[in-house]
């Protein structure tokens, strides 16, 4: 090898150490997983546990719709882009050709939340239309946050992507705090506040330049929807069942006891710590992993996504003792307890066992398996479902099983489909590197 290739090799390493764009994602993600457990803390110190409980319905629904239908469209609108990008091709016409399919989305979503509003409103949000308003709202924010999400990466642009979903949680507790300095102890102050936050940044980021694109070739539908519809079906169901609990405590519990809703929702935070820092991790891995993968050092990705996957077992099995120790210790000491020690530890094997589920997906994703991931996601849903029905009289049991069944039949269908992708000589797609790894339904 020749000196000024062994330089360009050791650069290249360096390079890699640390892949572009890990620091701001990574700073912007977790601002983002701190500033919920301190909003839920500021929310119930203002309102208390029984008028926070809308709030709690509105937060679950709201990440149960949100990344479901639109992180699609922020990975596919990335990938997109980058891929124009990697050509020499201007930009504007593929974004605004997504522009117009996240639009469309917005409309169906809003038209669903006024066509159901009556039973929405009076089955989860205990009349208060207020919330119900809030959630329309929130459709709209939040399609705007993860577009330009999608834009941000896309062009490179990850101190933005850093800012956006930072700023979202900061600006929320900044002005939560105000409010409960200043005494408002009023509900719709408080949900008009946790819908409008994820504008601010998106404005911020635009107002200040980062969002330029240039003119280019047409854009054919084709683009960008070869994998939309598989990415579509498998993010909403997996973003359905990570807050399906709370939602479904709601529904299934005694109308007149609101705080355990409430209490529900602090346990099912406080045990998806290792999810978030999970998260956290991918999000960082994506530019090391994708350039592995685009000069075809294969084995090189597999060895940083094995060493993802025993990475996930040993932080699972840390939460879930963690849990068990120190749960009931934590959860009265920041929201004042409520739940015992068996939900925290079963609720916390769940949260380990989606969160492997998670990480067999991506691989499946990067072998262009998205029909299968999709399918694995909705058989979830439905063990879910029925589960929950089933199981036990125990509200909370009932729930807690129900999650970890569910969790276990997506992890077990997503290890079957990796082998049967491998034993049919599927090779890892570059371009699916950045939806598989950008794959976070529970990301807020």
């Amino acid at each position: 090898m020749s000196r000024q290739s062994a330089k360009s090799s050791s650069a290249e390493q360096k390079q890699g150490a640390i892949p572009e764009g890990t620091i701001s994602i990574g700073i912007g993600l977790l601002i983002a997983g701190v500033t919920i457990y301190i909003f839920f803390k500021i929310g119930q110190q203002a309102l208390g546990q029984e008028a926070f409980k809308p709030l709690v319905s509105l937060w679950f629904v709201m990440f149960a719709i949100a990344p479901g239908f639109f992180l699609p469209v922020e990975q596919e609108l990335s990938r997109a882009i980058a891929h124009r990008r990697a050509l020499g091709q201007g930009t504007a016409p593929v974004i605004r050709k997504v522009a117009l399919l996240c639009a469309v989305i917005v409309a169906c979503l809003l038209a669903l939340i006024l066509v159901l509003s009556p039973v929405i409103n009076d089955n989860l949000f205990d009349g208060q239309t207020i919330i119900t308003v809030s959630l329309a709202i929130a459709i709209v924010s939040y399609g705007l946050l993860y577009f330009t999400k999608g834009l941000s990466s896309g062009l490179g642009k990850f101190p933005a992507y850093g800012f956006i979903v930072g700023s979202d949680g900061a600006i929320r507790v900044i002005a939560c705090t105000i409010l409960l300095v200043a005494g408002i102890t009023q509900l719709s102050a408080y949900s008009i506040i946790i819908v409008i936050t994820p504008i601010i940044g998106v404005m911020i980021v635009y107002l200040a330049g980062q969002l330029h694109s240039d003119p280019g070739p047409p854009a054919a539908w084709s683009e960008i929807t070869e994998n939309l519809v598989w990415l579509l079906g498998g993010s909403i169901f997996a973003a359905a069942l990570v807050n399906a609990g709370p939602i479904t405590v709601d529904l299934l519990g005694d109308k007149s006891d609101a705080i355990r809703v409430t209490q529900f929702g602090n346990a099912v935070l406080l045990t998806r710590v290792p999810l978030f820092l999970f998260q956290a991790v991918q999000a960082a891995l994506l530019p090391r992993l994708t350039r592995l993968a685009a000069r075809g050092d294969l084995d090189e990705f597999k060895v940083g996504f094995r060493r993802l996957v025993i990475l996930v077992i040993g932080v699972g099995i840390i939460g879930i003792i963690g849990a068990f120790l120190f749960g009931p210790f934590f959860l009265d000491l920041v929201y004042g307890g409520g739940i015992d020690r068996r939900t925290l530890t079963l609720l916390a094997l769940a949260s380990a066992i989606y969160m492997m589920a998670l990480a067999i997906a991506q691989a499946v994703i990067a072998l262009r398996g998205h029909r299968h991931v999709a399918l694995g996601w909705l058989l979830a849903f439905i063990s879910y479902v029925v589960s929950a029905w089933t199981v036990s009289d125990d509200l909370f049991l009932r729930v807690e099983v129900a999650l970890a069944v569910s969790s276990t039949v997506a992890l077990i269908y997503f290890i079957f489909g990796l082998r049967l992708l491998l034993r049919s000589g599927a090779r890892i797609d570059v371009e699916s590197i950045t939806e598989a790894i950008s794959e976070r339904p529970v990301e807020q």
